[in-house]
């Protein structure tokens, strides 16, 4: 096909590339436009390269037209998306921007208490870039003193985050039968992967959730959602956050290792749509016998929770 090009044999042999590009534009039935536009943008300093790339895309589009030798071609249907600015975004990606979400929609100072281990950590890396949205990240010594902090944190009037995988859990669940005592906001993220114990740090599995339901002793229940693709992450850390301060318990999600590091196209969502969760922080006794104590167990008539003081609080020591 560029025989009669002038290339030399190193140069005209670059483009075969081009000639699979074309083939297979012909396979799924692809436009040319948009490709020959970009080949001649490409190479726009050396015009000859690109006529060249593109001689050789018409060849391999012939090639796959005058050949026997494919039974079938494919024909891949517009995806139907709603109209709106899309990026690409992983799932940990999105769990990290849905927890700084979280802090704006409750008003909340984000605390992530965090030991690293795949495939959870890119969500501390992520988080550890936005200072300005009043994010603070600590990279703890074990799973203990990051759960552990982050329930300091919690009890500080902070949105208290602890990041890990399932060999994680199993070490925070004390900590976490302690926030569903204390009846603080606390999210525990589980990015799951293979087990049993340390396991497969690169496997993917979704078997925590049994763990998540019972593994802590005593009575301690507590909201367990999960996302159902790397996009909906944000959504999902969001809305953790929602059930945490309305109801003044820890929640754990349940991700994975394939939705963690899996990619779509997300439609960024406008930042005024997202549900505000006013915490709604004690100031002043409430004790109904007008005696001027503080009960920190009088509950909510509505959704039963607590109230959340942050120590410190005049008169409600």
């Amino acid at each position: 096909a560029l025989e009669e090009t002038g290339l030399s044999k190193k140069d005209a042999e670059r483009a075969k590339n081009m000639f699979a590009l074309g083939l297979l534009s012909w396979m799924y039935h692809r436009p040319h436009e948009g490709t020959e536009r970009f080949l001649r943008e490409k190479f726009a300093r050396r015009p000859e390269l690109a006529e060249a790339n593109i001689l050789a895309f018409r060849a391999g589009h012939a090639y796959g037209e005058t050949t026997e030798a494919f039974a079938v071609t494919y024909e891949v249907a517009p995806a139907k998306l709603e109209p709106g600015t899309y990026r690409q975004i992983t799932g940990n990606t999105a769990m990290a921007y849905g927890i700084v979400a979280a802090g704006q929609t409750t008003g909340l100072p984000v605390f992530l208490g965090s030991y690293p281990i795949t495939p959870a950590s890119d969500i501390l890396h992520e988080l550890s870039k936005h200072k300005a949205f009043g994010v603070t990240t600590f990279q703890a010594e074990d799973e203990i003193a990051g759960v552990g902090a982050a329930l300091g944190a919690s009890f500080g009037g902070a949105l208290g985050v602890t990041t890990t995988s399932g060999p994680g859990i199993s070490l925070k669940s004390e900590t976490i039968g302690l926030a569903v005592a204390l009846e603080l906001p606390l999210l525990v993220i589980d990015v799951q992967r293979g087990g049993p114990s340390t396991g497969l740090p690169t496997k993917t599995e979704q078997a925590d959730l049994l763990q998540a339901m019972y593994g802590r002793n005593g009575e301690a229940p507590l909201p367990i959602i999960a996302p159902r693709s790397p996009g909906d992450c944000f959504h999902t850390a969001v809305e953790a956050a929602a059930l945490a301060v309305r109801y003044r318990t820890p929640v754990i999600v349940l991700s994975d290792g394939a939705l963690a590091n899996g990619s779509e196209p997300w439609k960024v969502p406008d930042a005024a749509t997202l549900e505000s969760v006013d915490p709604q922080f004690a100031t002043e006794p409430n004790a109904p016998d007008g005696s001027g104590e503080f009960w920190p167990y009088l509950r909510d008539t509505e959704t039963l929770a607590r109230p959340w003081a942050i120590p410190g609080t005049p008169g409600l020591e």
